[in-house]
């Protein structure tokens, strides 16, 4: 037999092989949202003077430190999600500490934290936040599609 018309009738019968036995299916699959079984809620409170604020007039002194001290609730939250990043350093000359730097700082974004309670106390406004994660999924998954799979069907 012809060396060509042998290795043809492989070739054919490898292709036909292949594509009978096809490891890949249509399919179709279904999708379903997993919600958690339990959601933490977290809580923070920020503390601004109001006399050190930088305004002549009172009422504006009391508004800053409303916003201060909400910002500083927020930033408490921020810790607590996310952590704090740390770094320090020291520099020494002669075996001696000549100087010392401790930086510490937090990144983040805080959605759906809510105002619990928003009050003056002596010269301190204080802003108490809560975050709950019920509020934070949600908001999650109307933003993003993250979904798993529920069922497969091949046909």
């Amino acid at each position: 037999m012809n060396n060509s018309l042998i290795r043809s009738i492989l070739i054919l019968s490898a292709l036909f092989l292949i594509s009978a036995c096809s490891l890949i299916y249509d399919k179709h699959v279904q999708w379903e949202t997993v919600k958690p079984e339990i959601f933490p809620v977290l809580y923070a409170t920020g503390f601004a003077p109001i006399s050190m604020q930088r305004s002549t007039h009172e009422t504006q002194r009391m508004l800053m430190a409303i916003k201060a001290s909400k910002i500083a609730a927020y930033a408490e939250l921020a810790e607590q999600v996310y952590g704090q990043q740390v770094s320090g350093k020291v520099t020494m000359a002669d075996l001696l500490i000549e100087d010392q730097q401790l930086t510490a700082s937090v990144q983040g974004i805080i959605r759906g934290a809510k105002v619990i309670k928003s009050y003056p106390v002596g010269d301190v406004y204080t802003t108490e936040l809560q975050l709950n994660f019920e509020d934070v999924y949600n908001i999650y998954q109307a933003n993003q599609n993250r979904k798993e799979i529920k069922d497969v069907t091949h046909f």
